[in-house]
Parts: C-alpha cells; sequence; structure tokens
C-alpha cells in the first residue's frame, strides 16, 4: 500500500530554513579561521569558567539573560509616556552586558560541530546587530533624538528576537550545550555486568566495550587496577576510548576535555559535566563493571586511586 507524504504547510517554514543553514558550508572557512583565533585566544584558566564547568552546565545562556532582560525592559518602557531616560539606562545596562555574555558564547561555540557552528555564526552576526543598533538608539537618545532611538531600540529587539530563536535551535535541537552522557543512568541495569576477560585488556592502553547498549570506556593499569567510565564523551559525545590516557586522566580526541579515570570528573573543559563512572571488579578471570551510583565531587578521591578496581 502506497501512502502519500504530507503536504508541507507554512508551519515547517522556520524548520526547514534552520535545517538547511546546518547543511551550507559556504561559510566554514570563516567559521574554521575565527574558532582558531578564539581558540588562540590566552584566556588560560578563564576559559574553563567561561565555558561553566564552575557551575555543572554553559554560563552563556546564563549571562545573556542581564542585556536580553534589560533591553526588553527598555521596549517596555519606551511604550510608556516619558521614559525615555529610563529606556536609555536599561540600554546602556545590555550593552554593558553584552561582552561578557558573547566571550562565554565565542568560546563555546569555537568547541562545536561545524553543523551547529553554522547556526551559532548567525545567531553571533543577530546579537551583533543588535547591540549595534541599541548602541545607536542610545547615542540617539543622548542626543535627544527620542523618537528615532525608540525606532532603533525595536530594531534591536527585532534582532535579539532572531538570535534566540537561532539560540534555541541550537540548545534544544542540535543539544548544543547539553549532557551526552546524561542517559547512561538511565539505560544501564543496576548489578554488575560481565564484559571480557582480563587478558582483553592490556595495561595502559584504552579499550572500548558495551553495557546495555551504552559504549564503556575500560583503563587497566599497570598495577592491574582498572576504571571504567562511560565512553561517549559528556561534551558532544566524542569517542574517549579514542583519546590519550595520561597522569589519571583521559582526554576526548574531538575537543580536549580531559576527564579522571577514577571518578569521571571533568577536570578540564569544554565539558561542564562529568563522566558517568563504572566500579570495577574481576571474577574468575574476567572484568564486570557496575554503574556507580552517587554524586561525583572533585575532592572525591584523588587521581588514580584504586577502589573495587584491582584485579583480586
Amino acid at each position: 500500500m502506497r501512502t502519500t507524504p504530507p503536504r508541507r504547510t507554512r508551519r515547517d517554514t522556520v524548520p526547514r530554513l534552520l535545517d538547511s543553514l546546518e547543511r551550507q558550508p559556504r561559510g566554514d572557512a570563516v567559521i574554521d579561521a575565527l574558532s582558531r583565533a578564539v581558540r588562540a585566544l590566552p584566556l588560560r584558566g578563564g576559559r574553563d569558567l567561561l565555558h561553566g564547568r564552575w557551575l555543572g552546565h554553559p554560563v552563556h545562556p546564563l549571562l545573556v539573560q542581564v542585556p536580553v532582560g534589560s533591553w526588553l525592559s527598555a521596549a517596555v518602557l519606551d511604550l510608556c509616556p516619558g521614559r525615555t531616560r529610563e529606556a536609555g539606562s536599561l540600554i546602556a545596562v545590555g550593552l554593558a552586558a553584552a561582552a561578557p555574555a558573547a566571550l562565554a558564547g565565542a568560546v563555546d561555540w569555537a568547541e562545536l560541530h561545524h553543523r551547529q557552528q553554522r547556526v551559532g555564526l548567525v545567531h553571533a552576526l543577530a546579537n551583533t546587530a543588535a547591540v549595534g543598533l541599541y548602541a545607536a538608539s542610545l547615542a540617539c537618545r543622548v542626543k535627544g533624538r527620542t523618537a528615532a532611538g525608540r525606532g532603533l531600540g525595536f530594531l534591536g529587539l527585532t534582532a535579539v528576537a532572531t538570535g534566540g530563536l537561532l539560540g534555541g535551535h541550537l540548545a534544544y535541537r542540535q543539544a548544543a550545550g547539553a549532557n551526552h552522557a546524561e542517559e547512561v543512568p538511565q539505560v544501564v541495569s543496576e548489578g554488575w555486568h560481565r564484559i571480557g576477560p582480563v587478558s582483553e585488556f592490556p595495561a595502559g592502553r584504552p579499550a572500548r566495550r558495551g553495557v546495555d547498549d551504552v559504549p564503556v570506556l575500560v583503563v587497566r593499569e599497570a598495577d592491574g587496577t582498572f576504571h571504567a567510565l562511560a565512553d561517549r564523551c559528556s561534551h558532544l559525545a566524542g569517542p574517549l576510548s579514542e583519546g590519550t590516557v595520561a597522569d589519571g586522566c583521559v582526554q576526548c580526541p574531538w575537543h580536549g576535555s580531559v576527564f579522571r579515570l577514577a571518578d569521571g570528573w571533568n577536570v578540564h573543559g569544554p565539558a561542564t559535566s562529568p563522566q558517568p563512572v563504572f566500579d570495577t571488579r574481576v571474577v574468575d578471570g574476567h572484568l564486570e563493571v557496575r554503574l556507580r551510583d552517587g554524586d561525583v565531587t572533585e575532592d572525591d578521591r584523588e587521581p588514580g586511586t584504586a577502589e573495587d578496581g584491582a584485579a583480586r
């Protein structure tokens, strides 16, 4: 029986436009150059601060609340007679707050996939246009050109709304900034799972196994201690089993996030969430793993500490 595909309607227009933007490679050379420039900024420890590692999720969505809220409030005041001065003050607050929000967004954007970066670039352009329009609006208000200032303000709010639409697509449709390992505790069943003979795990070399269709990274230390983490990086699902193991940590091969093997703690970003960690034991010459129950904290254990992992 042949079925007729549903007809496209006007309600499909925005999703189709955004999907086509994701697949548009024309700006990739510019994206690559800008990404390199952002990654080359001498931010040092400030980079993790801007990623939001200290917060447990990206800090950019939090920072943008100030300019967006200020500019939206200014638009409301512009609709009220005699409130132009107060509206101008709010516009100034939004402009001052836009810089740190933009820097945090740029640091996150530089560590995304190309499809996400394409949408993110237009998102940034829309917000840059908004900043320019609001700066012009404030200048007009200072010069007493109230009507022009109001008009430019409403145009700026339109640009902000467009940027917000694209930001929502990035966050919810493309999962930029989301924890890509969140589903592991929901998928892995309780109890111990046998994943292979001890002989299959050479010391110092990362290996990949599976538990309930969840890929698991396994690392055996020289003293026989085993460590096991969810293999898909919480940042963007990169394969940790293809990464570099050193100093009790594993580094994601895609964007460089570093996780401690002992407890999955995200030592360095761009990952803002730790990796789900598995307890390990050896029974009858076979390695068994069990999803560890409990919250991970940075000071739980020192790197390389054996816990349940020593072969016995």
